[in-house]
């Protein structure tokens, strides 16, 4: 029996990755579902993300009505800069795309808000120029709940990828037993 090596190629591989946080301002999260658990789990992401050196991105939407980013979030972004932007998708957001092109970023990870607007719009986007979009389910949200399952739904039938803070995170890992494996466990707990 030969041996099979060979690993989907929708895996996420750290060497082409980056997160995206979309858009989780004071103003708007307050009238999110769920909004302690976005904020939690991108907490999550962020700090996984940093162990594992992956690079992170966060935009903000017309910071002049709708705030800064959340102030939790703020503290773990600390030395990074918002991407400034007043379209809805991320491709409206200077040179973005093309940044993650130059830094062979192939696969985005996004947590944000709101699930049927920006988030959806960003991914199709990405889809659309040749990435692969992994949205954080448990990591994004909407005003209504109507409106996050018909999101996931639209962005599921479009080739998005639907998953979970701590899918992701193990999956970047790969392996067990290291001290990335030790410090993501107790990031995820």
């Amino acid at each position: 029996m030969e041996n099979i090596t060979e690993r989907n190629k929708k895996i996420l591989s750290r060497e082409k990755t980056a997160l995206l946080i979309i858009d989780i301002q004071e103003k708007i999260l307050a009238v999110m579902q769920n909004p302690d658990e976005v904020i939690k789990n991108t907490i999550k992401l962020i700090k996984g993300f940093k162990v594992l050196n992956i690079p992170i991105f966060y935009t903000e939407q017309y910071p002049k009505g709708l705030g800064q980013t959340s102030l939790p979030l703020l503290k773990e972004l600390e030395g990074l800069s918002p991407i400034q932007k007043m379209s809805f998708s991320c491709s409206g957001a200077g040179n973005f795309f093309t940044r993650l092109k130059d830094n062979n970023v192939s696969q985005v990870v996004i947590a944000g808000i709101e699930s049927h607007v920006c988030v959806q719009q960003t991914a199709l986007d990405l889809v659309a120029n040749g990435f692969q979009a992994d949205v954080i389910a448990d990591a994004i949200s909407s005003r209504k709940e109507s409106d996050y399952k018909f999101a996931i739904e639209r962005m599921r039938s479009n080739g998005i990828e639907i998953t979970s803070t701590e899918a992701v995170l193990f999956e970047l890992l790969n392996i067990c037993g290291t001290e990335e494996f030790k410090e993501i466990s107790r990031i995820v707990k």
